[in-house]
C-alpha cells in the first residue's frame, strides 16, 4: 500500500510529464523504466533506469526516477544522491521534472528528520512553479506537523483557490481546526467537502471528530456510519473502537440498522464486532464476527473471532479460529503470534517456543518476536537462550523497555549483577516520565528502589483503574518486594476485573511468593472455575460475594401484550413487557407531564437517536437518563430511554433495562414474570 501511495503521488506530480514523454529521453532502457513505473514495478523500472544511466550518465530524467524508488525503499542515502544529481542535470525548463526532483528530495530529508531543508525544497519548487497545488499540500502537511496552523491554513487556501473543486484544501483547512479545538469552523469546511464529493469516506470522518468534540452525538454518530458506507474508512474504525457512551450506544443501534438493510453485507457485523471486543463483550463480538463469517468466510474474522476467545480465555476456541485463520493466509505473522502466545496460555511452553520459531524463521528480523520466544525460554528454563533472544530484540528495537528489564532479570539469577544494573537503568532512561512508564517499577525494583516503584505503579494504574493487567503487573510488583499482603490484595482486582491468565499465573515466577498461600488458591479456585466474561463496568463498581435470588413481578394481560407496574423516578406507570425493543420508551405525551412535574429535569436530557420501529421505518427520538427505574421490588439507577414523538406509542420496557437483570421467564399460569438476578449478601 505505500509502494502504492508514493507511486501515485509522484504521478500526479508529474502527470503532464508522462503525458510528455515523447519531448524527452527517448532511449529505449528510459522508456522501458518508465514503463515499469506506470505498471507499479519499481525493481524492474530501477533496472532500466540504472541502465540508462551507463549510457548517459547526465540523465537528470532517470536520476529523478532513481531518487523517488529508493525514498520508497528507506534507501535515503541514495535517494539523495540520485535527487541531488537529478537536480543538478535536469533542464531548469522543464518545470514538472524540476520540482519533482525537489519534492522527492524534500521527502527523502522528512524521512532523515531535517525538517529545514525540506521546507528549503518545497519552497524553491513552489518557486519553480507556483501554480502546482500538490506543492502547497506537501508544505501545508509539514506546517501542520509543526503546529503551525496559520501557516498551514494560507497554503490550504491557496490550494482552495488553485482549485476550487479540489477537495483537499478544504480538508486540510477542517483538519487545522479540528486540531484546533474550533470545531464549528471544522464543520463548515467538511460540510463543502461532502457537497463536493459525497463519496469521500475522510469528509465524513473527520467532520465526526467536530461533533464529538462538541458532543453532539446523534451528528457524531450518523458521520461515522456515512463514513463506513463510503468504504472502510481508517479513521472512522478507530472511532468505532473507541467511541465512548452516550454515543457508543446510538452508533451500536445505527449499525444495527445498517446490518438489517444490508443482510448480505460482512462489515457491519464484523464492525458491531469491534465495538463489543474493544469493550470486553466477548460473548456478544464472536456472535458478530461468526454472523459476518457466515455471509462471506475471511482470515481476519477468525483472527477476531480468536482473539476475542483468547482475551476472554477461551484458548481451545481461540487455537481453533486462529488455525482456520492460517489455513487461509499461513504467512501472516499476527496471526503465527497469535497461535504461539495461545499454546503458552494452554500451558504448553515447549509448543510455543516451536510456533515462534516458524515466525522468526520468516520473520528474522521482527524485534518483538524474539522478546516474546526469549520470555518463554526463561520460564523454560534455557537462560542463555533467553539472554540471546532478548539480545537480538534489543539490537533490532533499541526503545523496547520490556527487553532490557527481562535480560536484566535473567542476569540477576545468573549473578551477573553489573550487567543487570545497566539493564535496568536503561528501562529507567527509556521510562523517563510518568506518561511513559510501562515497566520501569521492575527496574526499580531490581535496583532496590522500592519507594520509586511503589510510585510508579501508583502512577500506572491511576491512568487506568479498570485494567486488569495493570493490578496483575501491580501483583507482581509488590511479590517480588516481599509483600504477601498487597501482592494479594492487587491479584484479587485483576481477577475481578476479568484477568483470565491462569497457566501463566501457575507459571509466573513472580507470585512464587504467595502460590502456596491458602488465600491465593482460593481466588485461583474462586476464578478459574468462573467461566462467564471479564466483568461489565456496572459490575465492577459491585464486587463484593453475592448470590442468585428469584424475583417475581406480577403483570396483566391486555390484547396479547404483558403490561407491568412500574414507576419512573417515583412517578407510577404501567409498561409493555417487550424483549424485542432495544430501549425503555415513552410517548412524547408522557415525557412531557414527567418534565412539567419534576420527575424530569432538563439534565435528563441526553441528545437524540434514530431507531427503528416494529415495521422497519427509522424515527428519531430524544434519549433521556431515567435515574431510577422500580417494579415489584427491583430497582435500576440511570436507565436510557427514548422519547418517541408518536403521541400514540405505547410505553416499552425493552433491553436497556432488561439486559441488566438476568434471566427472566414468563409463567403464564400465575401471570408473573421471573427473575433471576443477583444481590449483595
Amino acid at each position: 500500500m505505500k509502494k502504492i501511495t508514493l507511486i501515485m503521488v509522484s504521478l500526479i506530480v508529474v502527470c503532464s510529464a508522462i503525458a510528455q514523454e515523447d519531448k524527452r529521453p527517448t532511449s529505449y532502457n528510459y522508456q522501458r523504466g518508465v514503463e515499469a513505473i506506470q505498471k507499479q514495478d519499481l525493481q524492474e523500472a530501477l533496472e532500466y533506469f540504472n541502465k540508462d544511466l551507463q549510457e548517459d550518465p547526465k540523465n537528470g530524467y532517470s536520476y529523478s526516477w532513481i531518487a523517488m524508488i529508493r525514498n520508497n525503499s528507506q534507501d535515503f542515502g541514495q535517494a539523495l544522491t540520485a535527487a541531488d544529481m537529478a537536480i543538478k542535470y535536469l533542464p531548469k525548463k522543464d518545470k514538472d521534472y524540476v520540482i519533482f526532483a525537489y519534492s522527492t528530495r524534500a521527502a527523502v530529508y522528512l524521512s532523515l528528520e531535517d525538517t529545514i531543508k525540506a521546507m528549503d525544497d518545497y519552497n524553491t519548487a513552489i518557486k519553480v512553479k507556483p501554480d502546482e497545488s500538490e506543492l502547497y499540500n506537501k508544505r501545508a502537511q509539514v506546517y501542520y506537523e509543526q503546529n503551525k496552523y496559520d501557516l498551514a491554513d494560507a497554503d490550504y487556501k491557496k490550494m482552495i483557490e488553485l482549485k476550487p473543486g479540489d477537495v483537499m484544501g478544504y480538508m486540510g483547512l477542517g483538519r487545522d481546526y479540528n486540531a484546533q479545538g474550533k470545531w464549528n469552523e471544522a464543520i463548515e469546511q467538511f460540510d463543502y467537502v461532502t457537497k463536493l464529493a459525497s463519496d469521500y469516506s475522510s469528509g465524513y470522518s473527520f467532520r465526526a471528530d467536530a461533533y464529538l468534540g462538541l458532543k453532539k452525538w446523534n451528528e457524531a454518530t450518523d458521520d461515522i456510519v456515512n463514513s463506513l458506507i463510503c468504504d472502510w474508512d481508517k479513521k472512522a474504525l478507530y472511532q468505532v473502537s473507541n467511541i465512548e457512551e452516550p454515543a457508543k450506544t446510538m452508533l451500536i443501534a445505527k449499525l444495527k440498522v445498517q446490518a438489517a438493510k444490508n443482510r448480505n453485507e460482512p462489515k457491519w457485523p464484523y464492525i458491531l464486532g469491534l465495538i463489543y471486543e474493544t469493550n470486553k463483550e466477548y460473548t456478544k463480538a464472536i456472535e458478530y464476527y461468526e454472523a459476518a463469517n457466515k455471509i462471506d468466510v475471511s482470515q481476519t474474522v477468525y483472527y477476531r473471532i480468536a482473539n476475542s476467545n483468547f482475551d476472554a480465555g477461551n484458548y481451545d476456541q481461540a487455537l481453533t479460529a486462529i488455525n482456520h485463520a492460517l489455513d487461509i493466509d499461513s504467512t501472516d505473522v499476527d496471526y503465527q503470534s497469535l497461535k504461539a502466545n495461545t499454546y503458552y496460555e494452554m500451558g504448553n511452553v515447549s509448543k510455543a517456543i516451536e510456533e515462534w520459531d516458524k515466525v522468526l524463521t520468516t520473520n528474522p528480523d521482527y524485534a518483538w518476536g524474539y522478546y516474546r520466544r526469549g520470555w518463554f525460554k526463561e520460564l523454560s528454563g534455557d537462560y542463555d537462550g533467553a539472554v540471546e533472544d532478548l539480545s537480538m530484540s534489543i539490537v533490532l528495537d533499541p526503545d523496547y523497555a520490556y527487553s532490557y528489564d527481562s535480560r536484566g532479570e535473567i542476569y540477576m539469577k545468573q549473578g551477573k549483577n553489573d550487567l543487570a544494573e545497566a539493564d535496568f537503568n536503561k528501562v529507567i532512561e527509556i521510562e523517563n516520565k510518568p506518561e511513559k512508564y510501562d515497566c520501569v517499577q521492575y527496574a526499580y525494583i531490581g535496583l532496590g528502589q522500592y519507594e520509586k516503584a511503589i510510585a510508579a505503579i501508583d502512577t500506572i494504574i491511576a491512568r487506568d483503574t479498570t485494567d486488569a493487567g495493570n493490578y496483575y503487573d501491580a501483583a507482581c510488583a509488590y511479590c517480588r518486594m516481599g509483600n504477601k499482603a498487597v501482592g494479594l490484595e492487587m491479584l484479587e482486582k485483576s481477577l475481578k476485573l476479568g484477568y483470565r491468565r491462569f497457566a501463566h499465573i501457575q507459571r509466573d515466577a513472580d507470585m512464587d511468593l504467595i502460590r502456596d498461600t491458602p488465600e491465593f488458591k482460593a481466588l485461583i479456585g474462586k476464578y478459574s472455575s468462573n467461566t462467564v466474561e471479564p466483568q461489565s463496568a456496572e459490575s465492577k463498581l459491585n464486587n463484593s460475594a453475592r448470590k442468585v435470588v428469584v424475583t417475581e413481578v406480577p403483570f396483566t394481560k391486555e390484547n396479547g401484550v404483558c403490561k407491568v407496574k412500574c414507576k419512573i423516578n417515583n412517578l407510577p406507570l404501567h409498561f409493555i413487557f417487550d424483549t424485542g425493543a432495544s430501549d425503555v420508551t415513552l410517548s412524547i405525551v408522557e415525557a412531557t407531564f414527567m418534565m412539567k412535574n419534576d420527575y424530569l429535569s432538563p439534565k435528563d436530557v441526553i441528545g437524540s437517536q434514530s431507531y427503528m420501529n416494529a415495521n422497519g421505518e427509522i424515527n428519531v427520538g430524544t434519549v433521556i437518563n431515567l435515574k431510577k427505574v422500580q417494579f415489584g421490588e427491583l430497582e435500576l439507577d440511570n436507565v436510557r430511554a427514548s422519547v418517541v414523538r408518536n403521541q400514540q406509542a405505547p410505553l416499552l420496557l425493552g433491553q436497556s433495562v432488561l439486559g441488566r437483570l438476568g434471566k427472566i421467564e414468563i409463567d403464564n399460569s400465575k401471570n408473573v414474570l421471573k427473575i433471576s438476578h443477583d444481590i449483595k449478601y
